[in-house]
């Protein structure tokens, strides 16, 4: 993923889990608020909880290969703020593509 397609600053994690709206399910709580350009900023949280650092490492990168396959089909002007959560472990690669496009899709379904 590009640079300018990623959110790092804890600033901004800590200021949209404050104030952005929010969608979630039992695998990902998605944080996501409009912005002014013409493409998506990511972020990805996993707490400690969910497993050691290979384990959290892993996860990430599995989400931000599902989210290059998203900007690809999609355009997608939000800033979004992802968090895993511990039941991610049970899932397939498929299976957990298919739970982040359905939150990413119910997040455009929302704001139109």
């Amino acid at each position: 993923m590009n640079k300018k397609f990623i959110i790092k600053e804890n600033r901004v994690f800590q200021d949209m889990i404050q104030h952005a709206s929010s969608v979630k399910n039992s695998f990902f709580v998605l944080f996501y608020s409009k912005n002014s350009s013409s493409f998506g900023r990511f972020g990805i949280s996993v707490g400690k909880k969910v497993g050691n650092a290979v384990v959290r490492n892993r996860l990430k990168r599995q989400v931000r290969a599902i989210l290059r396959d998203f900007q690809k089909d999609y355009s997608f002007c939000y800033d979004c703020i992802i968090m895993i959560r511990k039941n991610c472990l049970s899932l397939s690669y498929q299976e957990m593509k298919e739970s982040l496009y359905k939150l990413l899709k119910r997040v455009e379904e929302k704001k139109k």
